[in-house]
């Protein structure tokens, strides 16, 4: 099926953009094939230390045999409920390589931290870096060269962009990413959200708010609202690297277990020679990426995206940028309201239909390329089934062709809104991103006085005083990659939410992150050059008038130009950022950074 015009345009400038990066980047992945394993290339005395903790069966297939023997790159722990359901993931992965006669061994492990837990701490300085330790961990559990396929277990905002980068670096072996589903549903997200404002209002106390999030996180797997993590999750199914159907199953289930060996299955098939044989290099082009912004842009996903997918892309050579999501985000209908764009969860989400319905829709309308390369092979058509049990058997059926809630999840036709839940804003402060998905169209357009703090406790101080019960834009600056790793101030949605809820007219501009927790408060985020780069939101003083126009894509303070072009930068002191929690250990990450609009990435991969 024919994409349409601006997908076929956007992807055609993708493709002739990144033609000599994409280019080397193939040529590199064909220099690391072998037509052996690449084990077969090792001295004795490094073969012997790559299987000599191996039980004996084991053992003798990685010294004699051509059998696949497949890596397993785990994030898993057992403090995040994310993680926890892969403990025991390895051993099954093995059992199911050894009845097809082949083998498994854990490669390596690669931290999973968690922003949740982390939000408003200093640890979250570390949040956004951790991406590239894990990118790292990746590439040094894969360099033993032992493996002729690799599984990916991993859920949570960081962690999958992360794996995906350190992968992709090892693109000439098949990759299948496995997910571990989220968790049951607990405390409506909506009443979560009332208990949050209540308490920034001090109508509610610790205790009642404490209760209150333990209802909602409270059992292993994903948390359940659409942030980055779910938003990781649906973009590896739509990019075929989930098995179909298989990424908002939930954790423990009988079903999530056949999906977990049906992915080792799918890896050995893919590790083989023959017409199956699929490199991550070959799945993930220019095709794959356009297809992760649309499933990204109708899903009203996580606003971190706007970095990652940049982040994940150049790491196949593939040069997507922020004005490629703004082109698509105008061709592409939002399709699905789960919190925070809604008052659904994932599980919710799942049962009007998942990801079967919204490819459908999506490819049908010509929205999603569907001759593309996935782990099941070509064509994106496999991807229009659910998965079920018939007695112990794992069956795909045909997913659903109608919505079972169009208050959740809706047919192209008849969407809830005609454009896509991001936005891309540009004007005299420099370019930012906006998930507008949630935000009322009323409130898509802010024009008030700015006012100006240099962190969000400040914010938070001056709301308790009552100094923000007015309309005003609050600009919360040198809070960017290079000053300070970037953190996530989601501390901020209550207060700002009460302050919406009052009647105010108000509005957030940050060069940090609001992630996919970014709710019905219009933010302008990840506003790049950021003022520890001397960035234009180093020169906002209070009481500037600050125009944010969702809808046109302005972002833009309103005095003349000769007063803006005289007015110097008022840089931001991020020493106290850089000390304490092991902040310290990543001053190089700071140095090398990146701007947010080229993935706010260390890496230099061209």
């Amino acid at each position: 099926m024919a994409v349409t015009a601006v997908i076929a345009a956007v992807t055609e400038k993708l493709v002739a953009r990144s033609r000599t990066s994409r280019r080397t980047y193939l040529d590199l992945m064909d220099r690391q094939k072998s037509r052996k394993p690449a084990r077969h290339h090792l001295s004795c005395a490094s073969l012997a230390h790559g299987f000599a903790a191996c039980e004996a069966q084991d053992k003798a297939r990685l010294r004699h045999g051509d059998t696949p023997n497949l890596g397993i790159v785990t994030a898993y722990n057992d403090m995040l409920s994310a993680h926890q359901p892969y403990e025991h993931v390895p051993d099954l992965i093995r059992r199911v390589a050894r009845a097809a006669g082949a083998t498994a061994q854990v490669a390596g492990g690669v931290p999973a931290m968690c922003d949740g837990v982390t939000q408003g701490e200093d640890g979250m300085d570390l949040s956004l870096f951790s991406r590239e330790v894990i990118a790292l961990s990746t590439a040094l559990a894969l360099s033993h060269q032992m493996f002729d396929a690799a599984l990916y277990l991993g859920v949570c905002d960081k962690i999958v962009p992360g794996l995906v980068i350190g992968a992709l670096r090892f693109g000439h072996l098949p990759a299948v990413f496995v997910p571990a589903g989220p968790m049951p549903s607990g405390l409506p997200n909506d009443q979560k959200a009332k208990l949050r404002q209540l308490h920034a209002e001090g109508k509610v106390g610790r205790a009642e708010l404490l209760e209150a999030e333990a209802r909602s996180y409270h059992a292993p797997g994903t948390c359940t609202f659409y942030g980055t993590a779910n938003s990781n999750q649906m973009l590896m199914e739509i990019m075929g690297l989930h098995l179909p159907g298989s990424t908002f199953i939930n954790p423990g289930s009988p079903l999530r277990r056949a999906l977990t060996e049906e992915a080792v299955r799918r890896a050995l098939a893919l590790a083989g020679p023959g017409d199956h044989h699929a490199p991550l290099a070959k799945i993930i082009d220019e095709r794959a990426v356009v297809n992760g912004v649309v499933g990204l842009l109708a899903t009203g996903g996580s606003t971190n995206h706007t970095m990652h997918l940049v982040a994940m892309a150049r790491a196949a050579g593939i040069h997507l940028t922020w004005h490629d999501l703004a082109e698509l985000s105008r061709a592409v209908p939002l399709l699905a309201r789960v919190y925070p764009n809604g008052a659904a969860d994932v599980n919710h989400f799942q049962a009007a239909g998942g990801m079967g319905f919204l490819i459908r829709e999506l490819m049908n309308a010509g929205l999603l390329h569907a001759d593309v390369t996935t782990i099941m092979g070509e064509g994106l058509s496999r991807y229009l089934v659910q998965p079920r049990l018939e007695g112990d058997q794992l069956v795909w059926t045909d997913a659903a062709r109608t919505s079972g809630d169009e208050a959740i999840l809706r047919p192209v036709a008849r969407p809830f809104d005609s454009a896509g839940g991001l936005a891309v804003l540009e004007g005299n402060l420099g370019r930012a991103v906006i998930k507008t998905s949630a935000i009322p169209a009323d409130r898509h357009v802010v024009v008030a006085p700015a006012a100006v703090f240099p962190a969000q406790e400040s914010v938070l101080d001056a709301f308790r005083r009552g100094e923000l019960d007015r309309d005003c834009v609050v600009v919360v600056r040198g809070q960017g990659p290079k000053a300070c790793g970037m953190p996530e101030l989601h501390r901020l949605t209550p207060p700002l939410a009460v302050l919406q809820n009052r009647g105010y007219r108000v509005a957030l501009i940050t060069d940090g992150r609001m992630s996919g927790a970014s709710g019905k408060v219009p933010a302008a985020i990840h506003l790049t050059p950021e003022a520890f780069d001397g960035g234009a939101i180093a020169k906002i003083r209070d009481g500037d008038l600050i125009r944010l126009d969702a809808d046109e894509g302005i972002l833009e303070v309103l005095i003349s130009a000769d007063e803006w072009s005289r007015r110097e930068p008022a840089l931001p002191d991020a020493v106290s950022h850089h000390h304490g929690v092991g902040r310290e250990l990543f001053a190089p990450f700071r140095a090398l950074v990146g701007r947010a609009d080229h993935g706010a990435s260390v890496f230099s991969l061209e």
